[in-house]
């Protein structure tokens, strides 16, 4: 397994959970690798660590800052580091985020997605179609 991915586990409708798999499963067969997939759970992010690490300094960086514009709020971030080595990697994504999208009819009979044993609704691993 090369990569391991968490992701906050919000309410999504059952179209979004098949429209992630489905553009998770163009990735891992692009890069040619596995990856993990683990939720938490709905009203958890409390426990998650990157929440835990990251957003303070975030916070640090931006506080008694009037946002005027998106590029500012890009700077201020990648300005956030620590003692220990954190660093903050920005971008802005400006492509338009497609609503509406459905999934192929064909998705879930090919899809190369294996459902882990214990919470197979929260973590599952994508594998690479093999060619």
């Amino acid at each position: 397994m090369i990569g391991q991915l968490y992701r906050e586990g919000r309410i999504y409708t059952q179209e979004e959970i098949q429209v992630f798999k489905q553009d998770l499963q163009a990735l891992v067969n692009e890069l040619a690798i596995e990856i993990r997939i683990a939720h938490y759970p709905p009203y958890t992010s409390k426990y998650n660590p990157i929440e835990h690490r990251l957003f303070p300094h975030l916070t640090r960086v931006c506080q008694g800052v009037i946002f005027d514009s998106v590029e500012m709020v890009k700077d201020l971030m990648a300005k956030a580091k620590t003692r220990t080595g954190l660093t903050v990697f920005t971008t802005i994504l400006d492509g338009f985020y497609k609503t509406g999208r459905k999934v192929t009819k064909d998705f879930k009979q090919t899809m190369e997605i294996v459902f882990d044993d214990y919470l197979p609704q929260w973590n599952y691993t994508a594998q690479p179609k093999v060619s």
